[in-house]
């Protein structure tokens, strides 16, 4: 039998040991105060998360995917992030793959975490301008571990993102991030601290990556894939904002840009069509700033 309890996303806390004695107002401090420490423990892993959003870019600027796998929370927060770079950055080379497959993103099947071959045969067709992100709060999950050394073998770039140290998963990836959170308000409960701290570096890893990519304008997101009406607002508000224009100049315009935020604002900026605004797009690889040479 496997033995973890080194490990100290496994550590029980004496200071916790009677929480279930406690009235819910102060439990609600407790973990509240827990959470506010993932901040400051992300704060001391800057420099990892920095280099690997600085390794990721050139990888995916060459066509290749940011590829998530975990299992059980890490796994989900993995699909979850992959999910929503879609309709925010209009991006579909962000993938998340999850132990057990799909099925178990709703239903625990923790189990599979044990299979260090399961995560292979979605990995079958890797490319050496792929990256692969290992998330495994304690840094060893056979799992994760198999698809890390896997990716190693197909010259796919790779992060091991984990909260304990030294962990395993580091020494295998090419980029280390370990968020010490330290033991959880429930022990070994690693969707608290740990899997806040996932997510919180899954944001960064998937955001700056794209902030990078000339998917943002400023902190505009004017990649925005327009699929609602919601959605259809926001894309006119950023055109507004970024050329200036009236709210219908900016709905008009959208329209002819085929709901391409970024077409509409070179279209309404260089007062050019929108063929000629997708062809300055073309040109600068989507950067609206430097379409609009600025």
């Amino acid at each position: 039998m496997t033995r973890l309890g080194h490990l100290s996303t496994e550590g029980a806390r004496p200071e916790r040991a009677e929480i279930d004695r406690l009235p819910t107002a102060e439990l609600v401090r407790l973990m509240n105060e827990d959470d506010q420490a993932v901040a400051l423990a992300i704060a001391d892993a800057q420099a990892q998360i920095a280099a690997a959003i600085d390794a990721i870019v050139p990888r995916l600027q060459r066509g290749g995917r940011l590829i998530y796998v975990g299992a059980g929370t890490a796994g989900r927060l993995g699909v979850l992030d992959a999910s929503e770079c879609g309709p925010t950055f209009n991006a579909d080379n962000v993938v998340g793959y999850i132990a057990g497959g799909p099925g178990a993103v709703s239903t625990a099947t923790e189990s599979a975490e044990d299979d260090p071959n399961g995560a292979l045969a979605d990995l079958a067709d890797l490319t050496q301008d792929d990256v692969v992100v290992g998330i495994s709060a304690s840094g060893r999950t056979p799992y994760v571990l198999g698809a890390v050394e896997h990716a190693r073998q197909r010259q796919a770039l790779t992060v091991g993102l984990s909260c304990n140290a030294d962990a395993p998963l580091s020494q295998a990836a090419d980029h280390a991030i370990e968020v010490l959170v330290g033991p959880e308000f429930v022990a070994g409960s690693t969707r608290l601290k740990a899997g806040t701290a996932q997510k919180l570096v899954l944001n960064m890893l998937s955001t700056l990556t794209m902030v990078r990519l000339g998917k943002t304008y400023g902190n505009l997101m004017v990649d925005v894939r327009v699929t609602n009406e919601k959605l259809r607002d926001r894309a006119t508000r950023i055109v507004e904002q970024v050329t200036g224009a009236s709210r219908d100049e900016a709905a008009r315009a959208l329209e002819a840009a085929q709901d391409d935020a970024k077409v509409a604002a070179v279209m309404l900026r260089a007062n050019v069509s929108a063929d000629e605004a997708r062809t300055r797009l073309d040109t600068t690889h989507g950067h609206l700033r430097k379409a609009l040479g600025e």
